[in-house]
């Protein structure tokens, strides 16, 4: 029950996380509060190291590593994917993958979810997908400033990329030793943000912050530390499938957020993927 809980944080905190960004990001690119937010975060990562203890062994900090790099490329593909293609389809494709992936991952690596577990999976699964989504169904392009984005082949590979690699960050921080505290998260961070600058540098986006994006940049950094850090310990005390679906609701909390302080009108898909949100974290709790 503990680590469903702390999965739940580690939803929330992700979620809130990404409601601010999304209000950082009517002001300045996403990729701008990225970089600052990033950095930031390993500061707070250190600030933590002395609360919480731990002893750093290679194991964990090189899983710690392969987790930043990993979540690096999935931000490079993911806002490439947004760039060129449909969000309607890329932002809920890719949040299915990244609850998807770590599920596939528990099952291969032996672990048996019991049968209210596995239907809080599959609710969960239908959840992240319809929350995610942004217009009717079957929509596949967008017209945006006089351009029309489709989804071709190549954001499908972007898109592919970026859930994969997200996901694949939850399996490796999975791996960590509980001995190790959030050590592998100053390593996750420290090899991540190098990423991001690079990207960001690539783009022309590498320009500081002033004002209110720089308090929310601010924010999201403190909210992700605490989302990671609740995750690491959620997948120590329990299944990594059972931990990452439901990390992976966080676009619920978001949603909700935007409907609750910005008045955003929520589309039926999205009212019944919060129920199924809820429903597949009682049945995770009960199993």
């Amino acid at each position: 029950m503990t680590a469903v809980l702390l999965a739940l944080v580690a939803a929330v905190g992700y979620g809130v996380s990404d409601f601010f960004g999304g209000v950082a990001s009517r002001r300045v690119t996403a990729l701008r509060v990225v970089v600052v937010s990033y950095p930031m975060s390993t500061l707070f990562v250190l600030a933590l190291l002395p609360l919480v203890g731990g002893t750093p062994d290679t194991a964990s900090m090189l899983w710690g590593l392969a987790a930043g790099v990993a979540s690096g490329f999935a931000v490079w593909w993911f806002y490439a994917a947004l760039a060129s293609g449909p969000m309607a389809v890329v932002s809920p494709l890719t949040a299915l993958l990244v609850a998807g992936i770590p599920v596939l991952v528990g099952l291969v690596i032996g672990e048996r979810p019991g049968p209210l577990a596995i239907a809080g999976i599959v609710f969960a699964l239908g959840a992240v997908y319809l929350v995610s989504r942004e217009s009717p169904d079957d929509v596949t392009e967008e017209i945006t400033g006089g351009r029309e984005l489709r989804f071709t082949r190549k954001v499908a590979l972007l898109t592919i990329g970026s859930g994969a690699a997200f996901g694949l960050a939850f399996v490796f921080l999975h791996e960590t030793h509980a001995s190790a505290g959030v050590w592998p998260l100053l390593a996750q961070r420290g090899a991540a943000s190098p990423m991001v600058w690079l990207i960001a540098l690539s783009a022309g986006e590498f320009r500081p912050l002033r004002g209110e994006p720089l308090r929310l940049a601010a924010y999201i950094a403190v909210l992700d530390t605490i989302a990671n850090a609740a995750l690491l310990y959620a997948f120590h005390g329990s299944l990594l499938s059972l931990v990452s679906v439901i990390g992976s609701l966080y676009p619920a909390a978001t949603v909700l957020l935007a409907m609750v302080l910005l008045g955003e009108r929520v589309g039926r898909q999205q009212q019944v993927g919060m129920v199924l949100a809820l429903a597949s974290v009682g049945l995770i709790a009960a199993a």
